[in-house]
């Protein structure tokens, strides 16, 4: 059997904005139309550039915060080299949003930064 990650899902408060930071900042590239189901689920699949897992912006009427329970700890996105983390990580960090790391090598050997995405996710920038 062979496996991979098809697509990454998050839900998210605003569905536009995040679309457009993914996009801006990191290449991937949406689809043209929302989806909207009965439940007023709307959800904006986007596909990365180098054509692996797509990721699933989500959002739904009376969404709230997952406070203080497990799930999702990073979007991790490969970006090909030391010299592409840093200086998406410059122009993220110029442009406003939160480093919470890095650039540096982990422990366990990867060259990364972190930052907060709008809605304060965790996107893990490395090589």
């Amino acid at each position: 059997m062979i496996m991979k990650i098809e697509h990454i899902g998050v839900f998210v408060f605003d569905l536009v904005g995040m679309r457009d930071f993914y996009a801006s900042y990191f290449g991937f590239i949406p689809n043209d139309s929302f989806y909207e189901n009965a439940r007023g689920l709307k959800t904006c699949f986007m596909r990365a550039p180098d054509g692996g897992a797509r990721l699933e912006l989500m959002t739904k009427p009376n969404l709230t915060p997952n406070e203080g329970t497990a799930g999702m700890a990073h979007i991790a996105l490969s970006v090909g080299s030391k010299e592409t983390v840093d200086s998406l990580t410059e122009w993220l960090k110029n442009d406003g949003y939160q480093v919470t790391s890095g650039p540096r090598t982990t422990g366990d050997g990867y060259y990364e930064s972190c930052v907060l995405d709008p809605e304060g996710n965790t996107v893990e920038i490395t090589v």
